[in-house]
């Protein structure tokens, strides 16, 4: 008989066929259970605690799987696909693995039952893209983004399920109109650009209801020296990328003086150098100056001779957003400064004191391209949840800016696809239909587990809900509150067509790319692991009678 033949390395851990696809199918299960109670407006919150031993409270799907340290590869891919959802939408971070949690499970059976993984997949295909048509023509609603008080109702629904339902009309306000801020129509160009121009600036101290967005930017900064005036109103602006400073060496730097006056000669060149480019700026009239670098005691005393106020490091970033809300440009050789790079449209310019920080505003801008969140609450970790729900309520009034068309929420949107899916697969020939319709039953996991949350019978509001989708009409859905079936047409409560056709697409297609793995090699390690795991061994057997440590 033939001995066998060793190809992978002793120390790789390999699996495959029937039982990857099991497990795979396992560990995405335990994820999605992790998040289930993270659903809809009676969702509960996640206490996470990271090794560092800081605390984060929320029930945003992508903020709790991002603390999580898991080991499955199955169980990290599921972590990545709400990674992919909060940067594509915004939102939706939760469904998305609750779905695609489910969609593997209802394909279980089938593998049990020896059907090919590439079936189940070519049904899965059919299913995505008949779901997406029919919630584009068939169920999608336009809607005007100019109505204000239409907005403010989308977004509602999405603060609903969060911790910030409680000021749903100050938030909505404030997201709507970071958003149109920011928004800018370029020749028929859409762009809404949130992360890098509407800054949210937490302060602890106050209540939530202080929480504002400025007409203008605010940043974390003082005027370099106490003399400078702290508050100017229509002020002109320099903004500066140089430093206003005489130029060090780069490492190290040797003179050689042979008199004592050469001493003196530097000194007075440093000097002169310094007066001349104050005097750059001195000669456009500003009132304020900014820079991203630093400023010299004698800069500061020639600007506070002249009268003018300074700001010094600013990050880039925060220049960038200034020069969007006050016009002008950001300069980086002050013998280059004219006119036009001067600031005009800032309306005041005042430094405030919160707790022991000052905080420098800008604001009153007549049309600024870009703003700042200032939000005030109790602590440190209700702020950051605060600001995870503004920043999906943002991303949701951006979302139907860019894409303005509105899908019922509530499960009704699911429900429909449910009940049109499986009207469809009867349509389908041969062995992929039970796949097909097992996507359509699987849909069906969100208003089930609305209801779950409320605490109601889910058997019999289930049933209720299919028998009104069969006869009239596809906007009944789940009152999250009561646990109800409600026409959505009544209820107010709309998600947007982008994330809901996001998270089809995202769920779906990792359900696909999990079924398809039938291998898994792991567990290949270092060779200095290994040497050190051999000398480990070979000093156990030399003292087999050495005392366990208690």
């Amino acid at each position: 008989m033939q001995a066998p033949m060793l190809v992978l390395n002793q120390n790789t851990k390999r699996e495959s066929g029937r039982k990857v696809q099991l497990g795979n199918i396992k560990a995405a299960r335990c994820i999605s259970d992790i998040i289930r109670t993270c659903l809809g407006p009676k969702a509960m919150l996640k206490m996470l605690m990271d090794p560092m031993g800081g605390i984060v409270m929320t029930n945003d799907g992508n903020a709790i799987l991002r603390e999580i340290q898991v080991q499955h590869p199955a169980a990290k891919s599921m972590i990545e696909i709400s990674r992919t959802q909060d940067e594509e939408v915004g939102d939706g971070t939760t469904s998305v693995i609750i779905l695609a949690g489910e969609l593997l499970k209802v394909a279980e059976p089938f593998l049990v039952e020896n059907m090919h993984p590439t079936v189940i997949i070519a049904a899965y295909r059919q299913a995505l893209e008949d779901a997406i048509d029919i919630m584009r023509n068939g169920i999608s609603v336009p809607v005007d983004t100019t109505n204000r008080e239409q907005m403010i109702k989308i977004i509602k629904s999405s603060l609903g399920t969060k911790f910030m339902k409680g000021w749903n009309d100050l938030a909505c306000g404030i997201a709507l109109d970071a958003v149109n801020c920011v928004h800018m129509d370029d020749a028929g160009r859409k762009e809404i650009d949130i992360k890098r121009y509407a800054k949210v600036e937490k302060i602890p101290g106050g209540s939530i209801e202080d929480s504002e967005i400025l007409d203008g930017v605010m940043f974390n900064k003082d005027v370099v020296h106490t003399g400078m005036k702290r508050k100017i109103e229509n002020p002109r602006i320099v903004m500066l990328d140089c430093n206003l400073e005489y130029k060090k060496g780069e490492s190290q730097t040797n003179m050689e003086f042979m008199q004592e006056t050469d001493f003196r000669k530097i000194l007075q060149l440093e000097e002169d150098y310094i007066k001349s480019i104050c005097s750059d700026i001195i000669a456009m009239k500003p009132d304020l100056v900014l820079t991203e670098k630093g400023v010299s005691d004698l800069a500061q005393h020639f600007l506070l001779k002249a009268g003018i106020s300074a700001v010094r490091r600013l990050r880039k970033s925060d220049m960038n957003r200034v020069a969007r809300a006050v016009g002008g440009q950001i300069v980086h050789r002050t013998e280059e400064l004219k006119e036009a790079d001067v600031g005009t449209e800032c309306g005041l310019f005042e430094i405030k004191k919160f707790g022991d920080e000052y905080f420098t505003f800008l604001t009153k801008c007549k049309s600024p391209k870009a703003c700042t969140i200032l939000l005030r609450g109790a602590s440190k970790d209700v702020l950051m949840e605060v600001e995870r729900n503004l920043q999906d309520a943002m991303n949701v009034a951006r979302n139907v800016i860019m894409d303005p068309h509105l899908v019922p929420g509530g499960g009704a949107v699911e429900a429909a696809l449910a009940h049109k899916l499986n009207e469809k697969s009867k349509a389908i020939l041969g062995v992929g239909q039970w796949p097909y319709r097992a996507l359509a039953d699987a849909l069906k996991i969100i208003p089930k587990t609305l209801m779950q949350n409320c605490g109601v019978n889910t058997i019999r509001t289930m049933t209720t809900l299919t028998a009104k989708h069969a006869t009239e009409g596809n906007t009944w859905g789940v009152d999250g509150e009561t646990g109800k079936i409600v026409d959505m047409n009544d209820f107010g409560v709309w998600d947007t067509f982008q994330v809901k056709a996001q998270v089809m697409k995202t769920a779906i297609e990792t359900a696909i790319l999990l079924l398809r793995i039938d291998d898994i090699v792991s567990g290949v390690k270092k060779q200095s692991d290994i040497d050190a795991e051999k000398m480990a061994g070979k000093f156990q057997s030399q003292n087999p009678e050495a005392p366990a440590e208690d």
